[in-house]
């Protein structure tokens, strides 16, 4: 365990100083170390120095710059030894991202680099029109949709996604966030969504706990 701590102290390190080769020496270890078990090197050592370092973004020790390519690098990694095709990633829950009809793309990278990063298979619906989102969760098998908007009046209509879920009895979740939910905090609660996340890391944690991971 303290090796473990010791490693993903040093994964994090590496992350925050954008350094590439210095994060994937300390995998390579850890793979080596675990005989091979992915699972457990995420579990172990990825997750935890992604949450300490948005831990250090959400208190302004380190820069967004920084958050978001500790993510990318980490997002490279992971699908490196653990590729989207591969079996042990299609056996994961299935999550979904939109940004609706708003264009913000860095706080969703981050999110996606993150899902990505914990081994979940992800299917990014870009920005897509709330009909054509209803469809997908028909098809996909969808256990949890990030939804995030820039604009109230795009945050209002996930009160349609939601309650086309209930209706149809798909059961995905949907978590909510960007500005009008943190604006009002009670929002998330009026469209129907499971739950509000603030920050991508938050998002993860949320997911893992409604799909019981």
């Amino acid at each position: 365990m303290e090796n473990d701590k010791r490693a993903s102290m040093d994964f994090e390190n590496a992350l925050i100083n954008v350094d590439r080769i210095a994060a994937e020496d300390v995998i390579k270890k850890a793979l080596h170390v675990g005989e091979g078990d992915v699972f457990r090197v995420i579990d172990t050592i990825i997750s935890p120095a992604l949450e300490s370092i948005g831990s250090k973004w959400e208190a302004g020790d380190i820069a967004l710059s920084q958050e978001y390519m500790a993510s990318k690098i980490t997002e490279e990694l992971t699908n490196k030894m653990l590729p989207i095709e591969s079996p042990q990633r299609s056996s994961r829950p299935s999550i979904g991202i939109t940004t609706l009809k708003d264009q913000h793309m860095l706080g969703k990278q981050i999110l996606k680099a993150l899902i990505s990063s914990n081994g979940f298979n992800l299917i990014d619906y870009g920005c897509m029109a709330i009909e054509n989102i209803k469809e997908k969760l028909k098809t996909d098998n969808i256990e949890v949709l990030f939804v995030s908007t820039l604009m109230l009046n795009q945050a209002l209509t996930v009160k349609e996604i939601t309650e086309f879920i209930e209706q149809e009895k798909i059961g995905t979740k949907v978590i909510v966030g960007g500005a009008p939910f943190l604006f009002d905090e009670g929002l998330w609660k009026e469209v129907k969504a499971s739950a509000m996340a603030r920050t991508a890391v938050e998002g993860i944690h949320i997911s893992q706990r409604l799909m019981g991971e």
